[in-house]
């Protein structure tokens, strides 16, 4: 069984026992639980419930592993070419990383 749920904005395929990693969530701890109801397709072995916008009574239980994960480093580099102009920017997203508890459909 899987769903597509909406968090914070990003759909993501989930799954029991499935680690997923989410936009940063203010004031979370790490073994505390977290709902989210924003189910838009939940899957039961073909049975395909499709939600207009989102499947009733439907939620995603998950488990907060790790309240704060740095993603990898993006380097910014503008360049104009002649005219002496460099700037380096980099920037790391952050992530908390939970873990699919249970489905209810």
């Amino acid at each position: 069984m899987y769903v597509i749920v909406e968090i914070q904005g990003q759909q993501f395929k989930a799954e029991k026992d499935r680690f997923l990693y989410v936009q940063h969530i203010e004031g979370v701890e790490e073994g505390q639980t977290v709902e989210f109801d924003r189910v838009l397709l939940a899957d039961n072995d073909g049975d395909v419930k499709i939600g207009m916008p989102v499947v009733e009574g439907a939620k995603v239980v998950c488990e907060v592993a790790t309240p704060l994960v740095k993603g990898d480093k993006v380097i910014v580099f503008k360049k104009k070419r002649r005219k002496g102009y460099r700037r380096k920017n980099g920037h790391r997203q952050q992530f908390t990383k939970v873990v699919i508890k249970d489905i209810v459909a």
